[in-house]
């Protein structure tokens, strides 16, 4: 029937393991929970909704509370040199082919970006885009991957039928840049409930302990985390977050942060396991060069944690006091930490107005409406 809800499929290799809650495999970026997490509002609104993932052992177009996966290669499968096409190209178009779904959408520049839009292009389907972070709205492609990556990227941009910005700075970027007109949807994340109505909030203050959740890459620049933590012994440090082959800069300072009495290293902790460690912090830091619209900020905000950030998205955290911009400097990041850790009442309010920002900006429920809303407009025209 022409005005029943559109079926739509998500093309994300590295997503099964959020949709399947699998602990084991370390593949959780933002981008891979806000996929799951606006996948499970459109199940809600009565869409169809399919996912393509890589193989980790899991059945063909098995069921995930109400999200069908459809499986291509597994990540090392075929030969160097020859996989690029098969098996990777060959079984993603494969497992597009037997989603068949209405819509396409695809999140974070890439191959897969010029792939997806190349294929729904080719049968008719159409194809949305939704940006990860900033450096993806330049034409630098923010200096990432290879010239391959940038090229079937800077294609799939240039041929989607929709692109999504999470920011009105990423939407005038695309526009200045690439000429396109781009859709604001604001991100989201799961409400936990009223963090207020016991006392683990003010528990949280007393403690003194922050949180700094990320992966152990260049752009997140945990290597500022050691002077910040050496100018506040009296604050503890808890951090999330671990990476394969860090940059030297990234591996020396891990090194020294195992080394300080109030710095905690955590690893990798699987994202259902993450509310906890929000539940305890006063504070979340981000130490950050660059970012989109960072899924810790809403997670924080959800639990009225306010955010001390290096960087400050659509200006948000400064508009609506939702913690503290600051510098790169270390000095005076620790010197904002501090200050507002010895302000209960400050921090107190900046807490409720976090709390009050999260619900009334960035709530899922809020987000697959404004989803919803404009894939079915896709499919009308």
């Amino acid at each position: 029937m022409p005005n029943d809800p559109p079926s739509v499929c998500f093309v994300a290799p590295n997503n099964y393991a959020v949709l399947a809650g699998r602990g084991d495999i370390a593949q959780i970026g933002g981008a891979e929970v806000q996929r799951v997490l606006i996948a499970r509002e459109l199940v809600k609104r009565g869409c169809a909704v399919s996912f393509v993932t890589l193989d980790h052992g899991q059945p063909d177009a098995v069921e995930h509370d109400g999200v069908r996966v459809f499986r291509m290669c597994a990540k090392h499968d075929g030969l160097p040199g020859l996989r690029f096409i098969h098996p990777r190209w060959t079984s993603l178009c494969a497992a597009m082919r037997r989603a068949n779904a209405d819509i396409y959408i695809q999140r974070t520049s890439g191959v897969e970006t010029g792939q997806t839009a190349l294929w729904a292009n080719q049968n008719g389907k159409p194809f949305v885009y939704s940006v990860a972070n900033d450096p993806e709205c330049d034409r630098r492609l923010g200096a990432k991957g290879n010239w391959r990556e940038r090229a079937f990227y800077k294609y799939g941009l240039l041929h989607a039928d929709r692109v999504v910005a999470q920011t009105s700075q990423q939407q005038d970027t695309l526009k200045a840049t690439f000429n396109l007109d781009a859709t604001v949807i604001r991100s989201c994340a799961p409400d936990p409930g009223d963090p207020f109505a016991d006392a683990s909030r003010d528990a949280a203050l007393a403690e003194r302990r922050v949180l700094w959740i990320g992966r152990f890459s260049r752009q997140k620049r945990l290597d500022r985390l050691p002077g910040i933590a050496r100018a506040c012994p009296d604050v503890q440090f808890d951090v999330i977050g671990s990476h394969s082959n860090p940059a030297p800069e990234i591996a020396a300072a891990v090194d020294e942060l195992r080394q300080l009495p109030n710095v905690t290293l955590h690893g990798f902790v699987p994202y259902a396991e993450l509310a906890p460690f929000y539940a305890r912090a006063a504070l979340l830091l981000c130490t950050s060069d660059w970012e989109g619209y960072p899924n810790t900020f809403m997670e924080a905000w959800s639990q009225g944690v306010p955010v001390i950030s290096t960087i400050d998205p659509d200006n948000v955290i400064t508009t609506h006091a939702t913690g503290r911009r600051t510098t790169t400097d270390e000095t005076l990041i620790a010197d904002t930490l501090t200050t507002m850790l010895a302000d209960e009442t400050a921090w107190r309010q900046c807490a409720e107005r976090a709390r009050s920002f999260f619900l009334e900006t960035h709530t899922p429920t809020a987000a697959g409406a404004a989803w919803f809303n404009l894939l079915c407009g896709l499919v009308r025209r």
